[in-house]
């Protein structure tokens, strides 16, 4: 699966390409700042890199070019209000593909990501979301979270089995990716029980230990 870091001080702002993403089958996770932002980034080591220009603690190109510096390997995309000659400037030097205005439009970023994604896999997933932006382009904002809550129902089964199956294997990475996945899609759409259990059975994890009573507690939370 492909990783995105999406780094945005508007919260709304920031929401709304990190949904854009998810429908598009990326993995994504949301920073306010530079710093929380550096931190994801050497955890987590991101596909792509999605920031702001005016960014709490740094500049959105400043930050790219640190994260350079520090071995990532994303590929980068500044957004700005104002993509003048100057940021446009800014953002290219600082390794970025391209400089997009905001607010980000549902067709310009999807057909951008299709445009520098391989795979068939994601180039299907990406059309699919292409379809259904064009059916609710008048009304997508408001569409969003309905429709990346039905997904998140819909992967819901398939995730908790996977934790379930690691965790009686004892397979101690494939519990990590399931919890992780999982933990961060709860989070982000309102279910902070199931992320918090969640980010516990990966932490156990870690340590190598198959938490078996969480993964019970974890499914009676998604149950109810």
């Amino acid at each position: 699966m492909l990783t995105a870091l999406v780094v945005d001080a508007d919260a709304d702002a920031r929401r709304r390409v990190a949904g854009l993403l998810r429908l598009g089958g990326w993995q994504v996770r949301e920073a306010a700042g530079a710093r929380a932002a550096h931190r994801m980034a050497a955890a987590d080591d991101p596909d792509l890199v999605v920031t702001d220009v005016a960014l709490p603690g740094d500049d959105g190109p400043a930050m790219l070019r640190r994260m350079r510096r520090n071995g990532s390997r994303a590929r980068f995309l500044v957004v700005t209000a104002e993509p003048t000659d100057e940021i446009r400037a800014a953002a290219v030097t600082a390794g970025a593909m391209a400089c997009l205005a905001k607010p980000v439009e549902a067709r310009i970023l999807l057909d951008f990501l299709r445009s520098r994604t391989t795979g068939p896999a994601a180039q299907d997933q990406l059309t699919h979301v292409q379809e259904w932006t064009d059916l609710h382009d008048d009304d997508v904002d408001a569409e969003l979270m309905d429709r990346l809550h039905e997904m998140y129902l819909a992967a819901l089964p398939g995730r908790l089995r996977a934790i379930a199956a690691g965790t009686r294997s004892g397979d101690a990475p494939a519990v990590v990716s399931a919890a992780h996945t999982l933990a961060g899609t709860s989070g982000q759409l309102g279910h902070p029980e199931v992320a918090s259990v969640c980010r516990a059975i990966a932490a156990d994890a870690r340590r190598g230990v198959m938490a078996h009573a969480s993964v019970v507690r974890l499914q009676e939370l998604a149950r109810a």
